[in-house]
């Protein structure tokens, strides 16, 4: 079984647009265990599995940050945000979002404030729902980690300025583990990602 840990940007694997899954497996199911683990101890409410350096198309939720609150996990596997809309007129608002894998940096983000969500669960049936408030937000944010995309990404030119000082420091430490061959390189990564792929996608 993979030993899988949150790897911080400017990781490739954080832009690689995730591939679908075909089956729910064991390995799978140990693979979301591991990300639940993972969101709770860096106190997450959402979990990506690029972040885990996965190129699968799926992330853990549990709004409420609780692990004791296991009836609110929640797993979308192969997720298609079908609508969005709001309350109000907008039907967007903004709000603070982080990233666990870029820890520490915060940013305003405006996003729908409900969202219709298909997804397949570890069943393996498929669900259809719609979420607002917190959790619209959490599948919004998941979602867009599997298309290659981050919240910095969604931010306004001014916003992004105020947080490229704490970007740059994390493109440092990457750069200087690469230099001392503790990271591997972007061919090492794509070579690794697409071997991930064959095997389950």
């Amino acid at each position: 079984m993979l030993k899988l840990q949150v790897i911080h940007y400017p990781h490739p694997t954080l832009r690689h647009v995730s591939k679908p899954l075909k089956r729910v497996d064991n390995e799978l199911r140990d693979m979301v265990a591991q990300m639940f683990d993972l969101m709770y101890e860096h106190e997450g409410v959402g979990l990506a599995a690029n972040q885990v350096d996965l190129p699968y198309r799926f992330f853990v939720a549990n709004p409420t940050g609780d692990s004791e609150n296991q009836e609110a996990e929640q797993v979308f596997i192969n997720p298609v945000i079908r609508s969005g809309k709001g309350r109000s007129g907008k039907g967007q608002t903004e709000g603070e979002e982080g990233c666990l894998s870029i820890p520490g940096v915060l940013g305003p983000v405006v996003r729908n404030e409900r969202v219709t969500v298909e997804a397949y669960g570890l069943t393996g049936e498929s669900f259809l729902g719609e979420v607002d408030g917190l959790f619209a937000r959490i599948v919004q944010h998941e979602t867009d980690h599997l298309d290659g995309k981050l919240f910095i990404d969604r931010l306004a030119p001014t916003q992004l300025a105020e947080v490229r000082d704490q970007l740059e420091e994390f493109e440092i430490v990457f750069q200087s583990k690469r230099d001392c061959g503790e990271m591997p390189s972007d061919e090492q990564i794509v070579a690794r990602i697409a071997e991930l792929e064959q095997l389950r996608t």
